[in-house]
């Protein structure tokens, strides 16, 4: 399959049920989406349950990357879009599906490499997940009873991409930093911040990080922006080091 940036990919993060695959795949192709990457499939993988559930989109699930972690499988992403049905204490653009998909035509028209990403069944995404989005999609749902299936989430995102057929010309955009660029550079704060003491108390440091991460990855970075704070913090870094030693390195 080739990787072009003409439709979004969506991603499965910690799927616990082949069934729910199978169903999500097969809703996918319902509206001509074959882009599916999995998460740590609670139930491993290949399943033969999501097979059976897949019907006639079972190409979907042969050609499904298959992932240990978040970050690589969206490290070539350069826009990603976290669906959930609670509120969350971080700061993001939140849009409904309609909106989402309407700017994902749009980024996708001008380059961008775009990922939707779906929660587990029981709990959906967690803010660990969400803090690695540019956007939120929430879905205006009966609040007293705001559960939805992974499968349906999943054919209710594909319908929306699919019902908005127009045609975005495309632009010249800046060169948008892929999800990689985002989380090396988050490593590389997380590294001179720790060594400068920044993460204290001990007991906030998880959640400190997970904010940090959550702000970078809302920025519409440049991957000549990411060069720009690798470069300042390597400086600092530096400077630190020959004040510390008098004035001599």
């Amino acid at each position: 399959m080739t990787d072009t940036p003409s439709q979004p990919i969506f991603v499965l993060v910690r799927p616990q049920m082949g069934e729910n695959i199978g169903g999500a795949a097969r809703a996918m192709w319902n509206f001509g989406l074959d882009r599916m990457r999995l998460v740590d499939p609670r139930d491993g993988w290949p399943n033969s349950r999501a097979v059976a559930l897949a019907s006639g989109a079972g190409r979907l699930l042969d050609e499904a990357g298959l992932y240990d972690d978040l970050p690589g499988a969206i490290a070539d992403r350069t826009h990603v879009f976290a669906t959930t049905a609670r509120g969350r204490d971080l700061s993001k653009p939140v849009l409904t599906p309609e909106a989402a998909m309407t700017e994902a035509r749009r980024l996708t028209g001008e380059g961008a490499r775009v990922a939707f990403l779906f929660g587990p069944e029981r709990a959906g995404l967690e803010n660990a997940d969400v803090s690695r989005a540019s956007h939120i999609v929430t879905v205006p749902v009966n609040p007293e009873f705001f559960s939805l299936n992974l499968a349906q989430c999943v054919l209710l995102m594909a319908y929306e991409w699919r019902r908005q057929t127009g045609e975005t010309p495309a632009i010249d955009t800046p060169d948008r930093a892929e999800g990689v660029d985002v989380e090396r550079l988050g490593d590389h704060f997380e590294e001179k911040l720790d060594g400068a003491g920044f993460f204290f108390p001990p007991a906030k440091a998880p959640h400190m990080k997970m904010n940090l991460r959550n702000m970078l990855s809302r920025l519409a970075l440049t991957k000549g922006d990411v060069q720009l704070f690798h470069g300042m913090l390597r400086q600092l870094a530096r400077r630190r080091g020959i004040d510390e030693d008098g004035g001599a390195e």
